[in-house]
């Protein structure tokens, strides 16, 4: 067996990243950037008025003076003439501020009667005018890479940008194996379950920004094996469900061996999750997940997650981990990393007693994975762990 710091390593060696595909803006949400984009004009193009009110010379904005209204600004229809000496422009929030004018009193601070405008006791010292180029300027630059969220296609549409180079979404092939297994909606038999794990990976993984295909369910035979891994030809990345183990059922392992893979690794030293393997086949990455639940999504985050984010060409590394005092103590650990279904709340994090790997119940109520060192030792309530948020 490795450690989990080794079989993430080995997993990451295996993640090729994605070749760039152009798209339009409208289509680009949550698409990781893969080439850096530049501003193709000034934002804002134009002096604007950052008020309603009225546009005047700053030498004119005293208090109780008088002015002559000689015309409008509004957004998309600007003042074509300049603003004089004793002049003032009726302006609205967006509007160019014309020629002549470098401030705006706002209409707060301004009596109107006819034509003539005076200006109150007391004005603000804001020009509330804002300049050309204030937010961006031509050139500006949206760094690659990076996953695009509402608010940078915003930007990207307001430099005038319509098409993205982003990184392509990798294509995953779930396989779920047993004899025992069933899909959801079908009978199952008096020795059969329904199949869960390829949905919550499913899930995972088009969150995170990856498209996954769940396969039909592989028998507990060679040829139904052999049939699956050709379904999956084509996927970058193929993950195999149940059957990594060694038992006389387990036939993963045995089955890749002979397709002509490259073994990485086969076991983890990990709780959930021990019997994990991975390689490379037919110049794709592969994982073999073990088939009960919380083991397999477990290991989704601890691993496949780190591994897509690779290939989408965002940071290599483990899932973040964050710190959290314990709300309660908690006995030592084994020899095995463990990741620990938990609840994080106001009063800290505390592990769920009831930590067996087929219960989805109690990963459907953690909110964090709780993770115990190698031979960690008693914790007490009040000091704090690492965790991974899920």
């Amino acid at each position: 067996m490795i450690t989990v710091s080794e079989a993430l390593s080995r997993i990451l060696d295996l993640a090729a990243t994605m070749p760039p595909e152009t798209v339009p803006i409208a289509s680009a949400a949550g698409r990781v950037l893969a080439d850096s984009v530049r501003a193709r004009r000034d934002q804002p193009p134009f002096r604007t008025s950052a008020m309603d009110g009225y546009a005047v010379r700053g030498e004119d904005a005293v208090a109780r003076t008088e002015l002559r209204v000689i015309g409008t600004s509004a957004a998309g229809h600007g003042f074509s003439g300049t603003v004089g000496a004793g002049e003032a422009i009726r302006i609205f929030t967006g509007a160019p501020v014309p020629a002549g004018a470098d401030r705006v009193v706002i209409q707060e601070d301004v009596t109107r009667d006819g034509n003539l405008v005076t200006l109150r006791g007391e004005l603000d010292s804001s020009t509330h005018v804002r300049p050309v180029g204030s937010d961006f300027r031509v050139g500006t630059e949206i760094t690659a890479p990076r996953r695009l969220r509402p608010s940078d296609l915003a930007l990207l549409a307001s430099m005038n940008v319509d098409r993205v180079a982003v990184a392509k979404r990798p294509t995953v092939a779930l396989i779920s194996t047993g004899d025992e297994l069933v899909m959801p909606g079908g009978t199952p038999g008096p020795d059969q379950i329904v199949a869960s794990n390829a949905f919550g990976l499913k899930a995972m993984l088009e969150d995170q920004g990856a498209r996954a295909r769940i396969l039909p369910i592989a028998r507990d035979d060679v040829a139904c094996l052999r049939t699956a891994f050709e379904l999956a030809e084509g996927a970058d990345l193929v993950v195999t469900i149940g059957g990594a183990s060694v038992g006389d059922h387990d036939l993963v392992a045995s089955v890749t061996e002979e397709l002509g893979m490259e073994l990485s690794f086969l076991k983890i030293a990990m709780r959930p999750g021990k019997p994990v393997m991975a390689g490379r086949l037919a110049g794709h990455a592969m994982i073999g997940l073990p088939g009960n639940p919380v083991s397999s999504l477990v290991c989704c985050h601890v691993f496949m997650l780190p591994l897509i984010r690779a290939m989408l060409g965002l940071e290599r590394g483990p899932a973040q981990r964050y710190r959290a005092p314990l709300s309660r103590g908690i006995g030592p650990n084994g020899p095995r990393e463990h990741y620990m279904r938990a609840r994080l709340s106001g009063d800290g994090i505390a592990p769920f007693d009831r930590q067996d790997s087929g219960l989805l119940t109690v990963l459907g109520q953690a909110n964090a994975l709780l993770i115990r060192p190698v031979g960690d030792g008693p914790r007490e309530a009040g000091e704090s762990v690492d965790y991974i948020p899920i």
